[in-house]
């Protein structure tokens, strides 16, 4: 059982304080209903993760945890632990000499990122977390606390076992959608919201939660798939996207700039658009299903499998207004 006791002492005397008793009772319920097919492997896993002394960690450049060197048995017993939780779409990591290969260069679009963004000192919000691969990436970058949400148990389960080698860190991961957030405080610094978007059905009102997170003068950083054109282009799939079901709209990165403003957002740039390519997401193994190669059509891997153009990805910050 996951222990949020600190995360919850930590609120009690923060511009958080409103969330201590709803967010208690909420992960309470929470994790007495947790269910899924794989649950008790993973849980499995996470048991079987070896104990480790002078745990040291650098994640300047990846997610990076060392330790003094493991004999062949511990060694071992962690890489199938780590395989336990397969698959891994975030990352890439390297655990005390295993290198997880992800799914995602993460590492790639943070570097597009982090120079756009000051973290330092901040409470980041970070919606629809995964594994929690990039709020490993926002602590080093300075933030003073990290809370990310995603209800996903095996990106639950995968943070863990980066957190068991790490309990003091002050970086959370709940297992909750946004809405399954207590009311808005108002009391984020930053809040992120990367590769969500898109999955919403009523995409305004996903922007208008994501501000009421923020407090005054708050930061947004928004990243998701777009399309090129002017401020009055968009897509919205018939069925699927890339073999996605779950892809509802896709603004071109004009149109996104005036939903935010549309918003109530300010200063709102457009810092990033790359379009993703099939080095950055691929099948690895770890990660053994169908990845980007096989969405895209065959012939022109600037179409999706489905005809539609090829996954454009887009960046944009914007401020609450003071």
């Amino acid at each position: 059982m996951i222990d949020y006791s600190p995360l919850l002492d930590t609120l009690k005397n923060s511009p958080l304080a409103s969330w201590h008793a709803p967010l208690a009772k909420g992960l309470q319920a929470r994790l007495a209903e947790l269910q899924h097919g794989d649950l008790e492997r993973w849980q499995h896993s996470l048991r079987n993760l070896p104990p480790l002394d002078g745990v040291r960690h650098d994640f300047s450049h990846s997610v990076a945890l060392d330790a003094p060197p493991l004999d062949a048995q511990t060694q071992q017993q962690l890489y199938d632990a780590l395989q336990g939780l397969h698959p891994w779409r975030k990352g890439p990591f390297d655990l005390f000499g295993v290198h997880i290969d992800t799914e995602w260069r993460s590492d790639w679009k943070w570097e597009r990122v982090a120079p756009h963004i000051d973290l330092r000192g901040r409470r980041v919000l970070d919606i629809g977390c995964g594994n929690g691969y990039y709020m490993w990436r926002m602590w080093h970058a300075g933030a003073a606390m990290v809370i990310g949400v995603d209800p996903n148990l095996l990106f639950l389960n995968q943070f863990e076992a980066v957190k068991h080698y790490l309990p003091k860190a002050p970086v959370w991961q709940l297992p909750f959608t946004l809405e399954d957030l207590p009311e808005p405080t108002n009391a984020f610094d930053t809040v992120f919201s990367m590769g969500v978007l898109y999955h919403r059905r009523s995409p305004i009102d996903h922007l208008l939660q994501l501000k009421a997170c923020l407090r005054p003068g708050g930061e947004l950083v928004l990243e998701t798939l777009v399309i090129e054109g002017d401020e009055n282009h968009c897509l919205l799939p018939e069925d699927r996207y890339a073999q996605m079901r779950n892809v509802w709209f896709l603004p071109s990165a004009p149109m996104l700039e005036r939903m935010l403003r549309r918003a109530g957002f300010k200063d709102v740039r457009c810092v990033d658009l790359n379009q993703t390519s099939v080095e950055e997401q691929r099948s690895t193994d770890w990660m053994r299903f169908n990845s980007l190669p096989s969405f895209l059509d065959p012939n022109d891997s600037n179409k999706t499998i489905e005809g539609h153009p090829a996954p454009l990805r887009a960046t944009l910050i914007g401020q609450r207004p003071t």
